[in-house]
């Protein structure tokens, strides 16, 4: 159907303004359409699948479709009532009226991506003179196409292995191992097999044993782990007391805990600075082998980050404390300033195989470049997959691995044996636009038939929505919830259909570094208002809001004692502080009438009057990190306007936020069990895992790319626009079977346009 009542009003589907189909949605859900002929319950369905239309709930009911559009050349649409308040018009509440609306936000259907190169099976050849090795591997069903048997075979000296997406790399490092152990007799103590992950070594470990003959422990010798676990123990076996594992700083919050410390000293308000992009950018220097003394700081952020790093290096040696950066840093500095124990390791060492190269960061090569005299290196990793550039890895370490590591030779594994033709040729299409990059192209071996699609949702809302009833409908054909991903580039990005799925009952799970939206340093600020506005006594609201009111901690305990003398309200209490500035005074007398008012208007007019009357947006401009590349305040703002919409009172919005929290920290707990569950995960996070069907939100430009990526273009600094286009190869080439690239018309209250990297390829 494509009418049906909503408020008693008729609605039609080829009239109704685009940026209404999620709200009619949402009516339908609980309950608030009929049907115009018999008045029955029915719902809207937005999907992949079909058009937009009117269904009845009860399957049973079935009228004829309507023959002809209701005849006007107009749009239902809605229409602002407005509130004057200092001179501004502030939107209030919403009825329907009739508009014209703009071609370009009418409903698109999805879009295959079409132009691509014609599916040719190419029969990868063996060797011909294959040894009894690899008939052995056959007779075990381990099978080898011919670039594959040229890596595992290829022993001595420099060796690059080119290991695109879904080529085998895994199998062919412990082949290779392998090889060179019961073929050409090498003594496993000698090898050195270094993995990015805990679970990468293990699971090498584990796939070792299938080439061991029953009862044969011939490669237990084999040091094998990952960068950190291998030079830890290196370190530990020669100074155990400086490198006692008590003395590890193993979580985030240890180092945050100092640096809050040290920042008391600078002034930074414990609520107000962000110490996690601190730790990040430490971890960044560090890793670069860059001392507090050598970086030249060239904002007031990066100033402080650099003054608090100082304080940390400090700290550290007064303590005898260390954290897993300096276990890279001190290998180095052990070998570096012990020439003869540096030696030892040289002849001990003879070969070396590193895997997931293009995540190696300047430490670990340049400790590489040290134990690797025997020249016997083989580095196994692929360019267009270096997307760790905030940790310090780089492309150019397998772009030059040749001049450090001269004679090198090069082999290429392009064969992709994970996704189907249309999706390695579609993700063929979009990384070849990178400059700076090893000249490849991945081949699949199978066709399904099934070209990735570009679907169009009017805004972040309808496009969680969408791909929740596509998920439905796959799982109702047969899919299993792990054989489905939504990947994302940030976590501030997952709100939407983290909340969607909530609703949903399917089940999912999250990376365990997940924080909710709503907890977000910028978020609860302003949230922390709203919440005074319908109790001015919540004191977590107030710490919450005095950042942005320019107050220190030490008011709130102020402001706890006046509202006990003067028996009245926190809220009431901020205006006879005393330890203040007189502009701060005046600010403050000048909101507090305003909290009651926020509590009498809609969420949405409610945020603008926080930003604009009550002074947020100041706060924003000063404090909201708009100088920082990732994290804007700006940005949350604009999220949160958003989901405001959809409220009519602040108490449905703050119960909505509250129940997101909650449901949050449930399913990051869940999601340590659930083995059969959607996952939803940030493209970085998602490297090196596959999955039958994978949805990516947001292909537009200022997400992917990110709008720091292309303010850097902007800048003249291409490298890091090149990054974000890897990390949607990346994204891509995870998908088996199917691949969804969502382009939402609009993205976070803005109008928002295809990703250019998409747009180079359409």
């Amino acid at each position: 159907m494509k009418s049906a009542l909503w408020n008693e009003r008729a609605i039609h589907i080829g009239t109704m303004a685009r940026e209404l189909y999620q709200e009619v949605y949402d009516a339908g859900v609980k309950g608030g359409l009929s049907c115009k002929i018999c008045g029955e319950k029915v719902k809207l369905y937005l999907g992949l699948q079909k058009e937009p239309h009117f269904y009845h709930i009860d399957a049973g009911i079935n009228h004829e479709e309507e023959k002809e559009l209701p005849q006007t050349n107009k749009k239902v649409t809605e229409q602002k009532e407005y509130v004057e308040r200092d001179g501004f018009r502030y939107p209030k509440s919403r009825t329907i009226v009739a508009e014209k609306e703009s071609p370009d936000d009418q409903w698109k259907a999805p879009k295959p991506l079409a132009h691509l190169p014609i599916f040719i099976k190419e029969h990868t050849k063996s060797h011909k003179n294959l040894s009894g090795f690899f008939h052995t591997l056959q007779e075990k069903n381990i099978f080898l196409d011919s670039t594959q048997q040229e890596a595992v075979s290829t022993v001595d000296g420099p060796l690059l292995v080119l290991a695109g997406a879904g080529s085998g790399k895994t199998r062919v490092l412990i082949t290779r191992v392998a090889y060179m152990v019961q073929e050409q007799q090498i003594n496993p103590k000698t090898i050195m097999l270094i993995t990015f992950t805990a679970k990468a070594a293990n699971e090498m470990k584990e796939r070792l044993r299938l080439y061991e003959t029953p009862g044969s422990r011939r490669f237990a010798n084999l040091l094998s782990g990952t960068f950190h676990s291998i030079f830890y123990r290196m370190l530990q076996h020669h100074n155990p007391a400086r490198w006692n594992g008590d003395n590890l700083l193993k979580w985030d919050w240890q180092k945050e805990q100092f640096l809050k410390t040290a920042g008391r000293k600078l002034g930074l308000d414990e609520k107000d600075f962000p110490f996690d992009q601190a730790i990040q950018q430490i971890g960044y220097w560090k890793n670069n082998m860059q001392t507090p003394k050598m970086i030249k700081s060239e904002t007031k952020l990066e100033e402080q980050f650099q003054s608090l790093y100082q304080d940390y290096e400090d700290w550290k040696k007064e303590k005898n404390v260390f954290d897993f950066d300096d276990m890279l840093l001190g290998c180095y500095e052990l070998l570096l300033e012990n020439p003869a124990l540096l030696a030892k390791y040289q002849e001990r060492f003879r070969y070396f195989l590193i895997d997931e190269f293009q995540d190696i960061n300047k430490v670990q090569y340049e400790t590489m470049k040290l134990l690797a005299k025997s020249g016997n290196i083989c580095a196994v990793g692929d360019d267009d997959q270096s997307i760790y550039a905030f940790r310090g890895s780089s492309p150019d370490y397998i772009l030059n691995f040749h001049r450090d590591f001269p004679l090198t030779k090069v082999v290429t594994l392009s064969e992709n044996y994970r996704s189907t033709h249309a999706v390695v040729a579609a993700a063929n299409q979009v990384i070849e636009k990178n400059k700076s990059r090893r000249v490849k192209s991945m081949n699949a071996q199978r066709d399904n038939k099934q070209l990735p699609i570009l679907f169009y949702p009017y805004d972040e809302e309808e496009e969680a929505t969408i791909i929740v009833q596509d998920m439905k409908e796959q799982i109702e054909k047969g899919a299993i919830p792990a054989d489905l991903a939504v990947l994302y580039r940030t976590h501030s990005a997952a709100r939407a259909i983290f909340e969607r799925l909530s609703q949903s009952g399917l089940p999912f799970k999250l990376d365990q570094d997940y924080e909710s939206f709503y907890k977000r340093r910028i978020v609860k600020g302003i949230l922390g208002f709203l919440r005074l506005s319908k109790d001015s006594n919540d004191v977590q609201a107030l710490s919450d809001v005095l950042p942005a009111l320019f107050l220190k901690q030490s008011n709130l305990q102020d402001a706890k004692a006046i509202s006990i003398l003067e028996d009245c309200s926190l809220v009431k209490s901020l205006s006879h502080l005393t330890n203040v500035q007189p502009f701060q005074v005046k600010k403050i007398k000048r909101i507090i009438p305003l909290f009651q008012t926020l509590a009498n208007v809609s969420p949405s007019v409610a945020l603008e009057m926080i930003e604009k009357d009550m002074g947020f947006d100041d706060y924003i401009k000063k404090r909201g990190n708009e100088g920082n590349a990732l994290e804007k305040g700006s940005d949350d703002i604009r999220d949160l306007k958003v989901v405001a919409r959809k409220f009519k009172t602040t108490t449905e919005f703050l119960d909505h936020v509250e129940d997101m929290i909650a449901k949050t920290e449930e399913m990051k707990k869940l999601s340590k069990q659930y083995s059969n569950a959607i996952h939803l995960s940030t493209i970085h996070r998602s490297k090196g895992l596959e999955y039958t069907n994978v949805y990516v939100l947001s292909t537009v430009d200022g997400s992917l790319p990110h709008d720091f990526a292309l303010e850097s273009f902007r800048n003249g600094e291409p490298l890091a626009l090149e990054e974000e286009r890897r990390l949607l190869y990346v994204a891509m080439t995870r998908a088996k079977e199917t691949l969804h690239l969502s382009v939402p018309m609009n993205r976070r209250g803005k109008k928002a346009y295809v990703s250019r990297f998409l747009k180079d390829i359409l």
